[in-house]
């Protein structure tokens, strides 16, 4: 069908794509200058249908209790702690963020999204569980960490972890930490929420079955955005001061269109994601907890294998994964063309050179595309020695497209973070990458806030304001004990999580 003109809109934001990212920097704003006029622009029909959604992702609280692969062992077997405590650092700040929109905005309940799992990490072997004590005595030593126990004592971990250890090997060596100011998170619901409030301003628009297909400069330097409406098939034309493109893994192709000298070199390498879900209710009443494992020597990052209590829409289930798979689709309803239009010539070499020095990754990635459902459950053993294959099924979760970059040395590198690329003049930022993602959404789009809006963040308003959103705005948890007890009290309170025992 031929596609038709609209009439252009005009805004001073525009917001692409309806996931968390949008969503918490439009309220940001929304908040720091209720005047400004607010588009969103998401391909789906709802928010949070990709990366977002409950069944996409993990729903950890990333905050480093439990994620072994944030704390790597050096060459003279010390323990790197600097990522691990800004990691929990910034969900912190999440917390405190999700708080004011509980607490003092009441535009969410916190059991509707947020609830307390202890956050444990298992591990078998000599190695391992010396490798598990040097991280806790490392991480211990931190306000951040404090309350994080460990034990060997085999009796002591089949309480916290009945499903683990029944079974098992009893002349294992095993070691667990626990964590009981762990969080599960359903960032759909969170999302929604944040959106909902956002469309009861009349100045905000939010726009489904948007399909944003160029952006350009215009004449006025605002940008001129192009989209195809998947509904009506007509060509729509959007403006504004700033841009946001906060697509996922739709992101990259966007920003590449913009042409920004800041977006040259950059590529990105998709990962499909799978779990497996528990059937069996009596099996998902048996375990509360979030276990992660440590990967597999020569494994990538996004391998780390975990057994997850989840809440979602207020019942608990259980998956574990994450199972990879190779993909050349950048969204979950994207299309396999996306890897090969990507391409262009200045990321080309970055590609090539970071997929040479990643070619354990790729093999991989096609091992675990073609496993089977028993192969799965194989590795499921490992955490649940009892395990049932009839119990469980293979479910697909989001895509996830990781960040290639230029690099002197190596050509192109591959990153398992996320990466905020900004233009120079502060009218078009765009986010990058997966891991943590979600939980350090608030940390992000601060950063966005200060590449993006550099006078209004100095001004007293705004200071004032994001003191009042997140009150430790500009202070340090980790070289402050008393403000990290501080910020924990008020966040637990509001978001009615269990007390940390100091």
């Amino acid at each position: 069908m031929k596609e038709k003109d609209t009439v252009r809109t005009k805004s001073d934001v525009i917001l692409i794509g309806a996931g968390i990212m949008s969503a918490t920097l439009g309220v940001l704003l929304k908040e720091l200058n209720p005047h400004l006029t607010i588009t969103v622009l998401e391909r789906l029909d709802a928010a949070a249908r990709e990366s977002s959604n409950a069944w996409n992702n993990a729903g950890t609280g990333h905050s480093a209790f439990c994620e072994l692969n944030y704390t790597v062992e050096n060459e003279d077997g010390s323990i790197q702690t600097k990522k691990a405590l800004q990691i929990a650092e910034s969900f912190e700040i999440s917390k405190e963020f999700w708080s004011y929109l509980s607490g003092i905005k009441q535009i969410i309940d916190p059991e509707d999204f947020i609830h307390s799992v202890p956050h444990y990490s298992f591990v078998w072997g000599d190695e391992n569980v010396r490798f598990l004590e040097k991280r806790y005595s490392a991480l211990n030593q931190y306000e951040l960490f404090k309350g994080l126990t460990y034990t060997e004592d085999r009796q002591t971990i089949a309480q916290w972890l009945p499903l683990v250890m029944k079974g098992r090997d009893p002349y294992e060596k095993v070691a667990a930490t626990r964590m009981d100011l762990g969080t599960d998170v359903n960032f759909g619901t969170l999302t929604r929420s944040m959106f909902r409030y956002l469309e009861s301003f009349s100045d905000v628009h939010v726009h489904y079955f948007e399909d944003v297909k160029d952006l350009e400069r215009s004449e006025n330097g605002n940008w001129h955005l192009t989209s195809h409406n998947l509904q009506t098939h007509e060509k729509e034309h959007h403006e504004a001061k700033f841009v946001f493109i906060g697509a996922g893994g739709g992101s990259l192709p966007l920003l590449e269109k913009s042409d920004i000298p800041e977006a040259e070199g950059f590529g990105g390498f998709p990962v499909s994601g799978q779990w497996l879900r528990c059937k069996n209710r009596n099996i998902i009443k048996e375990h509360f907890a979030k276990v992660y494992g440590k990967a597999n020597v020569g494994s990538p990052p996004m391998s780390v294998p975990h057994l997850d209590t989840r809440i979602i829409e207020g019942k608990k289930e259980l998956l574990f994964g994450p199972y990879a798979g190779f993909t050349t689709k950048f969204l979950k309803k994207g299309s396999y063309l996306d890897l090969v239009k990507s391409l262009e010539f200045d990321n080309i070499f970055p590609m090539l050179s970071a997929g040479m020095h990643n070619l354990p990754l790729t093999k991989y990635l096609i091992s675990q595309a073609i496993q089977s459902h028993e192969d799965r459950i194989e590795a499921l053993k490992e955490y649940f020695p009892e395990v049932k294959s009839e119990d469980w099924e293979l479910v697909v979760a989001g895509q996830r497209v990781q960040v290639i970059k230029k690099d002197e040395d190596e050509g192109g590198v591959l990153e398992f973070g996320t990466e905020v690329v900004s233009a120079k003049d502060g009218t078009l930022a765009a986010l990058l990458g997966a891991s943590p993602g979600a939980s350090t959404s608030v940390s992000i789009m601060l950063e966005v806030l200060s590449d993006c809006f550099p006078e209004q963040m100095k001004s007293i308003e705004w200071k004032e304001k994001l003191k009042q959103m997140i009150p430790s705005f500009g202070e340090s948890m980790k070289d402050n004990p008393n403000l990290c007890i501080e910020s924990r009290k008020r966040t637990e309170t509001f978001l009615n999580l269990k007390m940390l025992v100091t």
